[in-house]
């Protein structure tokens, strides 16, 4: 997803989350039950689909979310998924700011719902270490924040943090195609990753390495930056082309940028390995589903962690906690799995695809 260096805690900070080893829906399906003990099934919805948790009316929360611009398709996502949670709860009013990349105009429209004294806060920060300090401002003003995804530089900003494991995607990407070629002897494998100014992107290239470390028989030929958008897919996707004629595999970091990997892959006309894509769009979802074409799986990074934000936000202006754990607090940190959805489980996924 495209955004500037502090998208994401490092991996230090990401691994301290709690893992919850559950399916990318599961952040929605799982905190579904922030108000409620029942157990989640093995086939959940998607979180737009679910029953709010607990959906009985309990005290008045007004819930201020303040979020980027939504210039890429999974921010969007993360819009759409806030907005559509916090309808289904009839005791929940959201206050929601008009994204923006600018870090002082989102500092400005997060002290305006500081005036406003909402009772809890989301933010999903264009810049986590930019917008730090307006994150401890709130707090000291007694109104809780749920960090969404990009991390402030302390935890004193946040009362809880929740997103996604950039690692988790590398290493579950790195092990899905290493399963597939673990019996071809001098299999060789390419990445189309992310910007390289960006930790996640290091992160990412990172976990699919150590995760190729498994298999000594495949061998990663290539690596090229990305932008995270179609134009740049295309382009970066023909010089790897271009440069390496033969391939078993490829890895690219970002779906949205992967529709023009595959235009690039189609005007070539190859179709000699295979792809793992990244993020879980809606497009790359039909691809699989239709498995006509080389992109096989992507590895999830689940916009539904928005709405998980609300159920999160709800549960701690009622001052409740998770269901299914017995701690009577939320916990303090949350990292969702990156699950790899291909042909065998996609129609579970669909539902949470974002276009």
């Amino acid at each position: 997803m495209p955004d500037v260096t502090s998208r994401l805690t490092s991996r230090v900070a990401s691994r301290r989350g709690l893992l919850f080893g559950t399916a990318a829906v599961g952040a929605g399906a799982l905190l579904a039950g922030c108000t409620s003990n029942e157990p989640s099934g093995a086939d959940e919805p998607a979180a737009d689909d679910q029953p709010a948790a607990d959906a009985k009316p309990g005290k008045p929360v007004t819930i201020g979310f303040a979020g980027p611009q939504a210039d890429h398709g999974w921010l969007n996502a993360i819009n759409d998924n806030a907005k559509k949670r916090a309808e289904k709860y009839p005791d929940v009013t959201l206050e929601i700011t008009e994204g923006s990349n600018d870090t002082a105009q989102q500092i400005g429209q997060i002290e305006t719902l500081i005036n406003k004294k909402v009772d809890v806060l989301v933010v999903l920060p264009a810049d986590g270490k930019a917008l730090t300090q307006v994150g401890l401002k709130a707090m000291r003003a007694g109104i809780p924040v749920v960090n969404l995804d990009r991390i402030f530089n302390t935890p004193q900003a946040y009362r809880c943090w929740i997103g996604g494991d950039n690692y988790g995607m590398g290493l579950n990407a790195g092990h899905y195609i290493g399963e597939k070629l673990k019996g071809k002897a001098g299999a060789r494998v390419i990445e189309l990753a992310g910007l390289d100014n960006l930790e996640l992107t290091k992160q990412r290239t990172q976990g699919f390495d150590d995760a190729l470390k498994n298999y000594p028989n495949i061998k990663k030929v290539a690596r090229q930056a990305a932008e995270f958008t179609v134009e740049s897919g295309q382009a970066k996707m023909a010089q790897l082309l271009q440069a390496q004629p033969e391939f078993d595999a490829l890895w690219n970091h970002d779906d949205d940028q992967g529709v023009g990997a595959l235009r690039a892959i189609e005007q070539a006309g190859r179709e000699d390995f295979l792809m793992v894509g990244g993020a879980g769009a809606l497009s790359a979802f039909q691809a699989i589903k239709q498995d006509n074409g080389v992109l096989k799986a992507t590895v999830l990074y689940p916009p539904t962690m928005a709405a998980s934000a609300i159920d999160l936000a709800r549960a701690l202006g009622q001052g409740k906690g998770v269901g299914g754990m017995a701690e009577y607090e939320i916990p303090a940190s949350i990292t969702l799995y990156s699950a790899v959805v291909d042909k065998t489980n996609v129609d579970q996924y669909m539902p949470t695809g974002f276009k």
